[in-house]
């Protein structure tokens, strides 16, 4: 792959990346709670997720996937209603304290969440078989290029995370206070709700 169109991939992909969603508001609020290490490993279900959907993308399957109105209109309702219902438990939870136990099966957890949010955002289908094509060269090898593009895509990703998780870590001095952590825990949860309302409500392109 010529570097030409990676130097032109990596900064947009990267503003991609880094663009506020439930996903990177996620990994912002479990470093709040549980510290960047558990942030960052929670973060790598949301990784797996991509990767799934980058290997559909080049073999071509995503394609069908996101012209299937029906497997696509399922899809969106069942990540809706994910957004929604963690809006809720986050709203409905009691100040987050900062937790000094972070266990692996609490980690396994958070990768799971952070996997099932990504899995069933249907939009990041599109970003895989809409943004990722334009920097394909269709007269060389199209699989070893969307490996390339691909790899790239989640090593930035992990870049947003780190990011995002280190906001959250400077956010706990802010919120060791219960009421204004149980007030950070509504407004987050206010931003996941309206993400999965306008994901509901938004139509297929």
């Amino acid at each position: 792959m010529e570097i030409w169109k990676l130097l032109f991939f990596i900064p947009a992909c990267f503003a991609l990346n880094m663009t506020p969603g439930p996903n990177n508001l996620l990994s912002m609020n479990n470093a709040r709670c549980y510290g960047f290490k558990s942030a960052f490993i929670a973060g790598i279900g949301r990784i797996v997720a991509f990767a799934v959907m980058i290997a559909l993308a080049a073999s071509g399957l995503a394609v069908i996937l996101y012209a299937s109105e029906t497997l696509f209109l399922t899809i969106k309702i069942l990540g809706a209603a994910y957004l929604l219902w963690i809006a809720f438990n986050l709203w409905r939870s009691e100040a987050s304290p900062v937790s000094k136990r972070e266990n692996t099966r609490n980690r396994l957890g958070l990768a799971k969440q952070e996997f099932l949010l990504a899995a069933g955002n249907p939009k990041a289908i599109l970003i895989f078989t809409a943004f990722l094509p334009q920097f394909v060269d269709v007269s060389a090898s199209v699989n070893e290029q969307f490996f390339a593009l691909g790899i790239t895509f989640l090593i930035l990703e992990m870049g947003a995370i780190s990011v995002y998780a280190l906001f959250g870590i400077y956010l706990r001095q802010w919120f060791t206070n219960p009421k204004m952590a149980k007030r950070f825990n509504r407004v987050c949860a206010t931003f996941l709700a309206m993400s999965g309302a306008n994901l509901l409500l938004s139509r297929e392109q």
